[in-house]
This record gives C-alpha cells, structure tokens and sequence, in this order.
C-alpha cells in the first residue's frame, strides 16, 4: 500500500486536496445528483462517518449499477440479483470505485439514506447525523490501496468540515442487519493515513 500512495503522488494527487465546500460537496468529486435524500432534522450536526461496502451484483463492481441503484434507474431485468434491489430508494454521500475514483451522490447537508435502521452511542436514525461513504468491495476481498487513499482525504476533510466524533462501519451501527465493510476491511491502515494528514 506504500506503493500505492507514492504512485497517487507522482500522479500529481496530494493527502491535502480534498475539501468539503459550503453546501456539503467535495471539490474533488464527481457529481451524480441522488433523489434519496431529505433535510436533516433542525440543529443536527453531523457527528458520524458510516463506511460501507457494495458490490452489484454481489462480487462485481461496475460503478454503473451503484449510479443507477442510487438514481432509481437501475434495471430489474439486467440480473437475477437486481430485482431484489431495483425498487430500493436508497442512496450515499459518497462512492469510491475501485480505482479510488470518487463520485458524490448526496450533498453532506442533506440526509443521504444509507444506514437504515441503526444506533449509535444510544441515538437511533443514523442517518441523522452521519455522512455515509460506499466503497466499491466485498467482505471477504481486499479493497484497494486506491481506495483507501481517496478515504482518508475525505474522512479528513469531512473532519475539518464538521464536528465529526467516530467513524464506524455499517456493521457497527447496524449489527444485526449488517457485515460490511467486513473483515477485509483494513481499520488501521485507514487511521494510519488520517493521522497522518493531521500532522
């Protein structure tokens, strides 16, 4: 993962460049306008980072079917395993392909609808207070340097942004419904590169 990072930086990609603007959007981001959002509740801050993984269908990772599950447009027919998701209305803040490419479906002011039903240190309706990020990954592969990478620049901007305590996995908030991001998912390396970034 070393290597990872020195190849972002020799592609002219810095742990410094992201920022979350005024309205909640990442200035590095692609843009993808999701109708599965509301306005959080009056005076809630936003104090969670839910991370999750996605894979549609499970082990594939076309970033086309998250955009369109997060649009509502994605085609029942196209896979056995889509018509059991097809008339979900659910949607991220963020999405982290593979290759660490980051699209932004849901401004971080509005309430992306990403945790369900959750708790977190006592409080219920995570998705009050959290802004939720899906990595492109199973429970049980790898995920890619890359991603990481894309992360803690956007953990750490959220952090600068907004009041932010914790950052969790779906599977902490939601243990009895969910696993991910799952054991794949390296915990330390992701503290190791924001603690790094706040030096």
């Amino acid at each position: 993962m070393k290597h990872a990072v020195r190849d972002a930086r020799r592609r002219g990609h810095s742990l410094r460049t992201c920022a979350i603007d005024a309205q909640g959007y990442a200035t590095h981001a692609h843009r993808v306008p999701s109708p599965n959002c509301d306005a959080r509740p009056a005076a809630c801050a936003i104090e969670l980072v839910v991370v999750h993984g996605i894979s549609l269908p499970p082990g594939h990772f076309a970033p086309e079917h998250v955009e369109a599950l997060f649009t509502n447009r994605l085609d029942a027919s196209a896979d056995p395993y889509f018509a059991s998701v097809a008339d979900l209305r659910v949607s991220a803040h963020f999405y982290i392909q593979r290759d660490g490419a980051l699209t932004q479906f849901v401004a971080c002011r509005l309430r992306a609808w990403h945790a369900g039903q959750s708790s977190w240190r006592g409080r219920e309706r995570c998705n009050d207070f959290s802004v939720g990020i899906e990595l492109a990954g199973t429970d049980t592969l790898a995920y890619r340097a890359q991603q990481y990478f894309t992360l803690a620049r956007l953990v750490h901007a959220l952090q600068r942004r907004y009041p932010v305590r914790d950052i969790v996995g779906h599977s902490d908030i939601a243990p009895d419904r969910k696993t991910d991001p799952g054991p794949a998912f390296d915990w330390p390396y992701l503290r190791h590169l924001i603690a790094r970034l706040s030096r």
